[in-house]
């Protein structure tokens, strides 16, 4: 009886073994390789999208802090010489500060 449960424990290690040495070669095949960097592009493809927006969110949140697409008194977008120069004396100041 002690033959028989070896025997079938040895048997069931043998066909794991095997399945899974089936699966890590199939992984290293060309049609598994070409699986895994199809999959690898998109990952890096979501990644760049995501950077993207997120520089883009970033940039509205500048244009908006320094009002750069609101129009000034002057009828331009964007600093006017004045508050510019206020700015680059005093960058914690803000720039619409009249002193």
């Amino acid at each position: 009886m002690r033959r028989l449960v070896w025997v079938v424990v040895g048997a069931t290690v043998g066909v794991v073994v095997v399945r899974k040495l089936s699966r890590q070669a199939e992984a290293f095949s060309p049609q598994g390789l070409a699986r895994q960097l199809g999959g690898l592009g998109d990952a890096v493809r979501a990644f760049g999208e995501e950077i993207r927006a997120g520089m883009d969110a970033r940039e509205q949140e500048l244009r908006n802090a320094l009002a750069l697409d609101a129009p000034e008194p002057n009828g331009h977008a964007g600093l006017d010489a004045e508050a510019a120069a206020r700015l680059a004396r005093d960058p914690n100041s803000s720039w619409r500060d009249g002193n």
